[in-house]
């Protein structure tokens, strides 16, 4: 199989994802599916089953829109301080293996690098607070500051124009194929898959996108498999 590397002289900008590409999503999924729905049931009474169902169908009802990742947003519609259980579960929010070394050295050849989040700025500053996350990167920009998510396609001339990235010099990495299908038609140059998106769940490589495990593997001497 024909492999594929990023040719870092062809780079400028580094544009990542934050939940699922560099922090683990173990966090996200666990609150989300586990945790919460168990407060909601007991606040409201409900079997877990049933409480999980009434939730997975209000996450979809908002699919792709500010209010899905909106944490005021959830904090009103399920009546549970959704901000306050960041605080309170923040034990459970990480790097993946590999991430910090990546930083660290896309920082040393000068590379600038821009956390592109869906995520809402509470929760952000949540997860910055706990990792450091923030001193890694030149800036990290939340869908709010864009005004769209990702995985919509008004999403990145808005975000070009915010950050100001030649897309035929960036490298963009998201475990959310919406997303990088987004970024193809927009026209970024070089468009990578994180598959180990959580600690917790096995790798999901794309047909679609070249995938990583561990985002050291972008760096030199870690060819990876190019999509066919």
């Amino acid at each position: 199989m024909r492999q594929f590397g990023v040719n870092w002289a062809e780079i400028d900008d580094v544009l990542l994802d934050m939940d699922g590409t560099l922090l683990d999503r173990h966090f996200d999924n666990f609150f989300f599916e586990e945790e919460l729905p168990r407060r909601y049931a007991t606040l409201h009474g409900l079997p877990f089953e049933a409480s999980r169902d009434r939730l997975m169908a209000m996450y979809r009802s908002v699919e792709g829109e500010l209010a899905w990742t909106d944490l005021h947003y959830w904090t009103e519609r399920v009546g549970i301080d959704v901000v306050a259980m960041h605080k309170e579960l923040d034990g459970l929010i990480g790097f993946l293996p590999g991430a910090e070394p990546f930083l660290t050295e896309v920082r040393r050849r000068g590379k600038r690098i821009t956390i592109l989040t869906n995520a809402h700025a509470s929760g952000v500053a949540v997860k910055t607070a706990k990792t450091g996350l923030d001193r890694y990167v030149d800036r990290i920009v939340d869908a709010a500051e864009v005004g769209y998510l990702k995985m919509r396609s008004e999403y990145w001339p808005a975000c070009q124009k915010l950050v100001g990235f030649d897309p035929t010099r960036a490298l963009f990495v998201d475990d959310d194929e919406g997303c990088l299908r987004a970024a193809l038609r927009f026209g970024l140059a070089q468009i990578v898959h994180s598959a180990k998106s959580s600690s917790q769940r096995p790798a999901e490589a794309s047909s679609i996108f070249p995938s990583i495990e561990h985002m050291t593997a972008l760096l030199d001497g870690h060819p990876f498999p190019a999509r066919r």
